[in-house]
């Protein structure tokens, strides 16, 4: 802090006139608040700043200008400041001899201020880190042994220095006297270096010595060492090599088991022990869990060659025994009659026996797959041989007897013959017990293939999902429903994994195919035989195959949907057959040089309909839709051909068997949309075969009548309508004569119109609408020509319409 500006803080104006002209003062003092402040000076501003009795030119003047500060300080502080850079002892001799009070008055700008200072305010205090208490003694007894006054420092510095010399001179003389006693000691110190220097060659020697020493030393910490280190490894290494021999040592019932022994079902268990330890084993000799080091190590490649040829031997001798096994099972319940159907009573395939037997042995397989993927291939093909002789052989009793229990119609139905009657089919016989067979065969036959394949598949270790989830598996009979689910869901834990090998699912489909394989055609059988019968009961199979083939999964039993898939396939042909047969027997109706009426084939195609409605169950709509749109075509192309046989009457054959089409399918086409939309044509062609006849009719009675009314329309194009009299023929004489000849008697002209209608027409149930038509017709066209008579021949009379419409509703 600004030595200024802390006065200034703590005292008044009058004190601090003299310190104006300090440049730096510094003054170690503590402040009451507990604080330390630096307040010192090193130098003073020129003398004509300063009043002249303030003037520094000696140290007096200094020193008065400290204890004024000093005084200043004390008046703030209460005490003197500690003094930091001031020769004490000095101030101290000079407060001394000053101690008279001085008096000093100036005048500065700020005014005369008086400042006195006593003896008792010049004393300065000395610190004891400055000047001890023992050293003020010291100095104060020094002062008193010379008489001196204070003022004479210089002298009394010069009387120190002398004494100083002469105590110096003094001590050389000393030490010159004292030459003997220093040839003594250097003697003593010549021989006390003499004992060092053989001290010291001593102490190399034991030196040398102990270094020898510390390095044997240190050579024998080494080897012990490494002998402790060696034997740590040596133990460690006894302790390896015996868990090295531990995983390498065969046990002796495992050999036993696994090179010898039968397969019988109390052994099992040691069997299946004996692979889980040479599984476990063949599996620790290999990486991660055997150290790469060990591999070529002669005992580990012995081992591992004799635990491979424990696997070979076990595994062909395991793959013979079940290969036999699965043999023996299905000849012995092929020998034996009572498992399949016989005459009189069908039998329900039950294989619960066969897969508990089979079960016996999942076990083992599942440990065949892990010693030796390879041989599953000719196991799986030994079981698909064995069992496809079963199941072949259970179809084709079951459906030989089945077909000789189901009571048939022993004569086919023939329906769209031209030869027969119309009638004949209404009756037919029924049919249902066929498509009920066939349904029957689908019901015990399809579930049990879903079953075999299902249990197939995880019987023989593929890593496929369940073909049937638990608890959805269809239970083709009521007695196996519990007994067939053997819990080989539980075989492997592991058969439960999320998603789909497709290599697997192929080599499964590729095994099914010959599990399966020949089964197909005792179905086959079935079908065509249900088709001899009655070919519509290929509409009902067709539903009832369909409604199996969309329960059964794309990725499950592969083959079993193909089955069903070429049963729909050779249902649809079978069908589709039949279709082109009745279509061939349609087309024979155009043989025929003269045909009146309707045909055979409309009110057979009617019946045909019904009955095909009736058959129709779950997807078979699209089957019997195409039938539908063949048939009809067929028919409605027919029958044009056959109509051309005879033009003079086409008109009339046409609409009369239109008519019929329409009458006899008329509730059909409200259910059945493509029936509709044929229903529909026919209403149109036969719209157009009644205008076309009814003309031909009209016009052979009043052909001059219309004929005169058309060349009118004709002119009345090109000329203008009042110049048409003018023309030759039209002239109203012509007009007259045409008149005579046509309306004079047109009650008789009417009349032959009818008979004429009604001549040749063979649905007497068509006359009264073809008559209306008829007269509707004739009074539009009449009409008409009045209309023109009225515009171009406005003087002439002719008989109104009125007239004309009265008379005709009078007939």
């Amino acid at each position: 802090m600004d030595v200024q500006t802390f006065l200034s803080s703590h005292a008044n104006p009058a004190k601090l006139y003299k310190l104006k002209h300090l440049s730096k003062v510094e003054v170690i003092t503590n402040d009451p608040s507990g604080c330390t402040f630096t307040l010192g000076f090193d130098n003073l501003r020129s003398q004509s700043v300063a009043p002249p009795q303030w003037t520094m030119r000696n140290i007096d003047d200094r020193n008065r200008l400290l204890l004024c500060i000093l005084n200043i300080c004390k008046d703030i502080l209460g005490r003197l400041p500690k003094v930091v850079g001031i020769d004490v002892v000095e101030m101290a001799l000079w407060a001394k001899e000053n101690t008279p009070s001085v008096s000093t008055q100036n005048n500065l700008e700020d005014g005369p201020v008086a400042a006195t200072v006593t003896e008792t305010e010049l004393k300065v205090t000395v610190e004891k880190e400055l000047v001890s208490q023992a050293e003020e003694e010291d100095m104060e007894a020094l002062l008193d042994t010379y008489v001196m006054g204070i003022g004479e420092a210089e002298a009394f510095s010069e009387r120190l220095k002398r004494e100083l010399l002469a105590l110096e001179a003094a001590n050389v003389h000393a030490i010159l006297e004292s030459e003997p006693l220093i040839d003594e000691v250097l003697q003593g110190l010549e021989a006390a270096t003499y004992c060092v220097d053989d001290m010291d060659e001593w102490l190399g020697i034991f030196n040398v010595k102990l270094r020898h020493m510390r390095e044997d030393i240190e050579s024998i910490e080494t080897r012990n060492n490494k002998l402790e280190m060696q034997s740590v490894n040596n133990k460690t290494l006894i302790a390896e090599l015996d868990k090295l021999l531990e995983r390498l040592h065969v046990p002796s019932e495992y050999a036993a088991s696994l090179t010898g022994g039968s397969f019988d079902e109390s052994r099992m268990l040691q069997h299946i022990e004996a692979c889980e330890w040479l599984t476990g084993a063949l599996h620790g000799l290999e990486a991660p869990n055997f150290d790469p080091n060990y591999a070529k190590m002669r005992a580990v490649k012995e081992k591992r060659a004799e635990l491979e040829k424990l696997k070979s031997t076990f595994v062909r001798r395991a793959s013979e025994f079940l290969r036999n096994y699965f043999a023996s099972l299905v000849d012995f319940m092929i020998s034996d009659k009572t498992f399949f159907s016989q005459r009189g009573q069908l039998k329900r395939p039950d294989h619960a026996d066969l897969r508990y037997k089979c079960r016996t042995y999942a076990r083992l397989l599942q440990h065949l797959k892990s010693l030796d993927e390879n041989c599953l291939g000719p196991l799986r093909k030994a079981y698909c041989i064995s069992l496809n002789l079963l199941l072949r052989r259970e179809a084709r009793e079951f459906a030989n007897e089945l077909r000789a229990s189901t009571k048939a119609p022993k004569t086919p139905t023939i329906w769209l013959e031209a030869s027969t009657g119309s009638g004949q089919n209404t009756n037919a016989a029924d049919t249902s017990t066929v498509s009920d067979a066939y349904a029957k065969m689908l019901t015990i036959f399809i579930p049990l293939l879903v079953d075999e394949s299902s249990f197939f598949a995880h019987f023989m270790c593929f890593e496929v999902p369940a073909l049937v989830p638990p608890g959805n598996k269809p239970a083709y009979g009521n007695d196996d429903a519990n007994d067939d689910d053997l819990g080989i869901m539980d075989i492997d834990e592991n058969d439960s994994k999320t998603g789909k090998n497709s290599t697997e699912l192929a080599a499964l489909n590729i095994s099914l195919q010959d599990l399966l394989d020949g089964i197909q055609e005792d179905f086959y059988a079935v079908v065509d035989w249900a088709y001899k019968i009655d070919p519509l009961r290929c509409i009902s199979m067709h539903g009832i195959t369909e409604r199996y083939l969309s329960g059964q999964k794309a990725d499950a039993a592969g083959f079993v949907r193909l089955l069903l898939g070429d049963l729909e396939s050779r249902i649809s042909t079978q069908f589709g057959r039949f279709v082109d047969e009745a279509c061939h027997q349609i087309e024979r109706n155009e043989r025929n040089v003269r045909q009146m009426g309707v045909l055979s084939y409309i009110p057979r195609f009617a019946t045909l309909a019904t009955r095909m409605e009736q058959y129709i169950q779950g997807q078979s709509r699209d089957l019997v839709d195409q039938a539908y749109t063949k048939f009809v075509s067929i028919m409605f192309v027919t029958l044009e051909k056959v109509s051309q046989t005879d033009p003079k009457y086409a008109d009339m054959f046409l609409l009369e068997n239109y008519a019929a089409f329409q009458n006899s399918l008329y509730d059909l086409a409200n259910i059945v949309p493509t029936l509709a939309k044929f229903y529909h044509q026919a209403s149109e062609a036969y719209e157009q075969a009644c205008t076309r006849h009814i003309t031909v009719i009209i016009y052979s009675q009043f052909e001059r009548l219309f004929q005169f009314a058309r060349r009118i329309e004709d002119l009345m194009y090109t000329i203008a309508p009042e110049e048409i009299p003018f023309q030759l023929g039209l002239s109203k004489m012509d007009l007259r004569k045409m008149l005579k000849s046509s309306v004079s008697g047109v009650d008789k002209n009417i009349s032959v119109m009818y008979k004429k209608l009604q001549k040749n027409l063979t649905s007497e149930e068509l006359l009264p609408s073809l008559w209306n038509k008829c007269k509707k017709e004739f009074l539009d066209k009449y009409e008409s020509f009045a209309q023109l008579v009225a515009k171009i021949y406005p003087t002439e009379i002719i008989p109104s319409v009125v007239e004309m419409r009265e008379l005709l509703a009078s007939m």
